[in-house]
């Protein structure tokens, strides 16, 4: 198949990249490079053409047009929930307005299928766990909002156009490439101050729990929706919540190291507990995931100190 993948030199992305050419697809990437973003040129896989363009830009437009994708695989996103609370228009200008290009370009260009990464953070605070696909949503900051919206113009555009999807909903997706230094990806960013001797710093009280998707179980589950998982949405995560406290822990064994940990007052919004079920990935995609928390923290580690797997 011939693939376009949005934020295609990004963490998330570039890994999806990795895996369809590791499955002999022919695969184009979109990216800004956007310096607030995730996008990096030492991420690009060499296999794979490479376009620095916006998604809001016509001439994103036109390289879909011209080159006709089977699907459209979008990973592009201001994915920044305190970017998102700080510029409310930036956030919607390119996670509505971005994806609304990039679907009118997929409908001229006879484009099969959209592969959508949505967020667990779509749902908010939730009454009842573990989280399923019929979970009500209800977001809780502007990220989440334009995660949820953008989920609604899809199927729109499926019922008006025909033009299919799969909407992922991940859990906390970590593994390597995941910046280190930014404000979100709590692995990565432990990870590294322990390796440097760093403080840590742990909110409340540490024993809250998220549920921690490693990115290679991430980028199978967007190999298997390119035969599978039409029109349908899908709960990509690990099926059980890990504390802070825990991954603290963790990490210093691997490393062998200890640091100083600065106890910080609950951050606004932050949620106690938070886990799904993934059995519906698997009774239709085929899918569930494969990396223990403890492999997949030690691959984080390894990547970080540039060791090669």
């Amino acid at each position: 198949m011939k693939i376009v993948v949005t934020g295609g030199a990004g963490f998330i992305g570039s890994h999806v990249v990795d895996a369809y050419i590791a499955e002999g697809h022919e695969v184009i990437i979109i990216d800004s490079l956007w310096e607030e973003g995730g996008g990096r040129l030492k991420n690009v896989n060499p296999q794979a053409r490479f376009y620095q363009l916006d998604i809001r830009s016509a001439e994103a437009v036109e390289l879909i047009v011209r080159e006709r994708p089977d699907i459209l695989n979008h990973h592009a996103a201001q994915h920044s929930v305190k970017i998102s609370t700080d510029k409310p228009r930036l956030d919607a200008d390119v996670n509505v307005m971005g994806l609304l290009n990039l679907l009118e370009a997929c409908v001229k260009a006879g484009t099969r299928k959209v592969i959508f990464a949505g967020s667990g953070a779509s749902y908010g605070t939730v009454e009842h766990l573990p989280i399923t696909e019929e979970t009500p949503q209800r977001p809780e900051s502007p990220y989440g909002i334009t995660k949820m919206v953008t989920e609604h113009y899809l199927r729109y555009y499926q019922q008006a156009k025909g033009l299919s999807y799969t909407i992922f909903r991940y859990g906390n997706v970590y593994g390597p490439r995941q910046d280190p230094t930014g404000e979100a990806g709590v692995i990565a960013i432990f990870a590294n101050r322990i390796l440097q001797g760093l403080e840590v710093r742990i909110d409340w009280d540490g024993e809250q729990q998220k549920d921690y998707v490693y990115v290679g179980d991430v980028a199978a589950a967007n190999v298997a929706a390119l035969t599978g998982g039409d029109d349908d949405v899908f709960c990509i995560a690990s099926g059980r919540g890990t504390s802070v406290n825990e991954l603290y822990r963790q990490l210093c064994e691997i490393i062998g190291r200890s640091v100083n940990v600065v106890r910080a007052p609950r951050r606004p919004g932050d949620i106690y507990l938070s886990y799904f079920d993934c059995s519906k990935a698997k009774r239709v995609l085929g899918w569930q995931p494969r990396m223990k928390l403890r492999d997949g923290l030690q691959h984080v580690v390894d990547a970080l100190k540039g060791v090669t797997p």
